[in-house]
């Protein structure tokens, strides 16, 4: 980023309040009835949509679009009986370059997102969650704090993804799955002790509205079918299926990630 003080332009702009430290690279443009707080930095070509809220101190790489009423930077909320412990001074969040930010998109603080990646219109990435390269998170997917999603993963519309769970490199979580990683369904104080969310391992996939419970390791390249009910750890390259999930098979050669760049599909 080679970027300037903002330049006087912008704040001629109706209703628009961006903080005279915010710094802006070259041929970025940001539109009307955006908020941009006190020691922004935007990279070079970006484009930032109306009424979009930037926080202080959040950094956006080169190439980037941010449409409409997203949010980016956002503090955490505690409710009074919530047992979420929000770490203190958590740092602006970070995004790469070349990133697609849809309408409505929110991403809190500590937040860290690698270059090329798409959040869709309504997805929200909580406090602390690492999102690698190339990943796509579909609209209104929710991935709760502290979570690890690996590069060249798609997380499809609507999927829920709880907190403390682990998401590795080339994983499938089709629309509407949900993760797990409360043991106790919020009762005894054994809970606060063992929150665990789900582990997915290198190229494992998830079938749409499938349900994986506090704790599970899905193996590398396994596949869990449409609907089921995880309730133990899947093998490596094993499709599972039913309520709750049991062993179906194998999982074809020719389906394993390490063979997806070599042209299987031809």
């Amino acid at each position: 980023m080679t970027g300037r003080i903002v330049p006087p332009r912008f704040f001629d702009q109706p209703f628009q309040q961006i903080d005279r430290s915010v710094i802006v690279g070259d041929e970025t443009e940001i539109a009307p009835f955006t908020m941009v707080g006190e020691n922004v930095r935007l990279g070079n070509a970006c484009r930032i949509g109306a009424f979009v809220l930037l926080h202080p101190g959040t950094r956006i790489g080169d190439r980037c679009r941010v449409d409409a009423h997203a949010e980016i930077g956002k503090e955490p909320m505690k409710a009074t009986r919530s047992t979420l412990v929000v770490p203190p001074d958590l740092p602006p969040p970070i995004l790469g370059n070349d990133i697609l930010v849809g309408s409505g998109a929110v991403i809190y603080r500590g937040a860290r997102i690698a270059d090329r990646v798409m959040i869709a219109d309504g997805a929200t990435v909580r406090e602390g969650v690492h999102v690698g390269a190339e990943t796509i998170i579909g609209r209104g997917v929710l991935i709760e704090q502290a979570c690890q999603i690996g590069q060249g993963c798609k997380l499809e519309s609507g999927a829920y993804i709880t907190a403390f769970s682990t998401i590795e490199e080339g994983c499938f979580i089709a629309p509407m799955v949900a993760f797990s990683n409360d043991r106790h369904l919020g009762r005894t104080k054994r809970r606060l002790r063992e929150f665990q969310g789900p582990t997915l391992r290198k190229g494992a996939r998830i079938g749409v509205n499938a349900t994986i419970l506090p704790g599970i390791e899905i193996g590398e390249d396994a596949l869990v079918a449409a609907g089921a009910v995880v309730t133990h750890d899947v093998p490596p390259r094993t499709i599972v299926m039913g309520v709750p999930a049991r062993i179906h098979g194998p999982v074809p050669e020719e389906a394993w990630l390490e063979h997806q760049s070599q042209g299987a599909d031809e």
